[in-house]
């Protein structure tokens, strides 16, 4: 017998944001959003000539907020759960970080001193009626989440050497040691093509996430991090003793920290979904694969379905 899911407990979160130019920099290209009203936290690291970083910061932090707000009565009116079982949520932060790559490419391509800037973000949003929390990103920098005093982190660096580590885990260590740290594979502004890494996360009373560039993470260890997180102090006071600890460490690079407290929510994380089941896949036959491999065999599709196959396939994979 089914049952009516009780309600979740009224989820409150605040954050509080610092940010500085490191030791070595001559100015900071990073920037970072704190918006308590929707729920929206972020963190950008910009790059590029002629100090063109800043402004790819500075507007791709813009735009997501500008997105979110926009839609934000829409998104109110919107079940949590698409018909796919998707959390609308993480759908609609992805697009806001999409809008935000067009708005940088666009002005990059037409502007001579903007051209090759670029930028990363690590952005979360919550939603209270699901008691989800969903995190984009793109780019290193990272976002980590304080539980029960155990800290984990939630992203992965879309970097050069985490490519190649898919491709290649058996790589000797003296070759991996000549890849270069600090390239990354994936920044808005670089292409009008963009893949966004979405996920969700039940939320918990008592949780601390830390949203920050890799001018905090690269040159301060995790545990001092961990430390520094469960503090009994604000968030405020807290994001600022983490970018201390950046320039106490030598500073060598832009530092921002963002830091989001959740004081009340449910008391433990539950599997999460739509109450009802997706739609079946329409097909009348009995005879389809359960499964299906894209490049492993051929695909039977009508005239139309197999024209807009093919344009999915081309706007993912770049082939024709």
């Amino acid at each position: 017998m089914i049952t009516t899911a009780e309600p979740l407990p009224h989820l409150h979160v605040s954050g509080a944001g610092s940010t500085d130019t490191g030791q070595r920099r001559r100015l900071n290209e990073d920037r970072f959003a704190v918006r308590d009203d929707l729920l929206t936290y972020l963190v950008c690291d910009g790059a590029g000539g002629h100090n063109a970083g800043e402004v790819a910061a500075a507007l791709a932090a813009r735009s997501i907020i500008n997105y979110l707000a926009a839609t934000s009565t829409e998104a109110n009116d919107l079940p949590e759960f698409d018909r796919f079982g998707i959390p609308n949520g993480a759908r609609r932060l992805s697009a806001a970080v999409h809008k935000a790559n067009r708005d940088i490419s666009e002005i990059s391509r037409t502007s001579h001193q903007h051209r090759g800037m670029g930028t990363t973000v690590v952005a979360i949003a919550f939603t209270p009626r699901s008691g989800l929390m969903h995190i984009a990103h793109v780019g290193d920098s990272r976002c980590y989440r304080l539980r029960s005093r155990h800290l984990e982190l939630l992203t992965q660096d879309h970097s050069l050497l985490t490519d190649v580590l898919e491709y290649r885990p058996d790589l000797d260590d003296t070759k991996l040691d000549r890849i270069p740290r600090n390239i990354i594979t994936r920044a808005l502004g670089v292409s009008d093509e963009l893949r966004v890494s979405v996920r969700s996360h039940p939320v918990v009373s008592g949780d601390r996430y830390l949203l920050c560039s890799d001018g905090l993470s690269g040159p301060v260890p995790t545990p001092f991090m961990a430390e520094l997180l469960k503090l009994d102090e604000s968030a405020e006071l807290v994001a600022k003793h983490l970018v201390l600890a950046a320039n106490a460490a030598g500073g060598p690079d832009n530092i921002s920290a963002v830091v989001v407290d959740c004081s009340t929510g449910p008391d433990t994380a539950l599997p999460f979904g739509p109450t009802e089941p997706p739609p079946p896949p329409n097909s009348d036959s009995n005879d389809d694969p359960e499964l299906l491999i894209v490049g492993s065999e051929e695909i039977e599709l009508d005239d139309h379905s197999s024209d807009a196959f093919i344009r999915a396939l081309t706007e993912v994979y770049g082939r024709k």
